[in-house]
């Protein structure tokens, strides 16, 4: 059957995607984005072009977009002859770097409108990972190396990492969740408040199916424990990006990992990441590494 003949009514398309029938009927009435056919019954009926637009605009909503949103982008791309499949984007590290600097730039200058246009146009481009990974952090990097060379004010730092943490947590808590998966506690260790680190990796960890708890910046070391017991989840992620909080979050790594012999602990961040070699190796079942790589690698030994 041609996939541009109706075959799916819409009792198995929301089932396909997870999403109301009533949702369905709205965004049609709403944005006509799709037309599907009628059968004899009057019933409709979805191709699979249909499928392919309403996963699309799904994703984009799963990624903090309003649905008004991703129709406009859709057709914008639509009518510069675009594919809807982020597999036949361009994604060349080059085009990263450009967006990546447009961004950093906007932010340093302030711009919040065009910031968020900036970032928009990222989500569109490219999956969620890759711009937390390939553009969020290394802009995160690179405020960081600007602000220690005093080459920006603390004002240009706090301004761009609110703004980069307040839409990344926008959209891990817009992504459902999917209670069926392993359960994975992620929060800063003790003392630690620069959660955008361990924000990104949660937004990592919830795109892979994982069931994230995000808690953000550090709790007191008792309520860990607590929240183990309450949640009893397979996972505990730990992050570090200062060096003189590395003693206390290994210590409560081991502390929980004796007391709870089949919790799973990983521990990330600036700090363990940039430890020399022979401090790294006792700790080294435990560090996650910061490139979604190694931290596939990492739940693949510990699942």
């Amino acid at each position: 059957m041609s996939s541009t003949q109706g075959k799916y009514n819409i009792k198995a398309v929301s089932t396909m995607l997870g999403i109301q029938s009533g949702t369905l009927r709205a965004w049609e009435r709403r944005y006509k984005m799709i037309r599907p056919t009628r059968n004899e019954a009057g019933h409709r009926l979805y191709t699979d072009e249909h499928i392919k637009v309403l996963k699309w605009l799904i994703d984009k909503v799963n990624r903090g977009f309003t649905i008004s949103q991703a129709v406009s982008l859709l057709e914008s791309n639509q009518s510069q002859q675009t594919t809807i499949s982020e597999e036949n984007t361009t994604t060349n590290e080059s085009h990263v770097e450009s967006v990546s600097d447009e961004l950093l730039d906007a932010l340093l200058r302030f711009n919040e409108r065009e910031a968020q246009m900036k970032l928009d146009h990222a989500f569109s481009l490219f999956t969620p990972e890759k711009v937390a990974i390939d553009i969020v952090g290394p802009i995160l990097v690179k405020i960081g190396d600007l602000w220690e060379s005093n080459e920006i004010s603390s004002v240009h730092e706090h301004f761009a990492s609110n703004f980069l943490r307040s839409r990344l947590g926008m959209m891990l808590v817009s992504m459902p969740a999917n209670h069926m998966q392993p359960k994975a506690v992620c929060v800063c260790g003790p003392n630690e408040r620069h959660e955008l680190g361990i924000l990104i990796f949660s937004l990592y960890l919830k795109r892979q199916g994982y069931d994230v708890v995000y808690l953000g910046q550090s709790i007191a070391p008792g309520d860990v424990e607590v929240i183990v017991n309450e949640l009893k989840p397979k996972y505990l992620f730990l992050s570090c990006t200062m060096k003189k909080n590395i003693p206390s979050t290994v210590h409560i790594a081991d502390a929980l990992k004796e007391r709870y012999p089949d919790l799973e602990i990983g521990l990330g961040g600036f700090a363990l990441d940039t430890l020399p070699h022979k401090d790294k190796e006792p700790v080294k079942p435990y560090i996650i590494g910061s490139t979604s790589t190694e931290w596939e690698e990492w739940l693949s030994n510990h699942s």
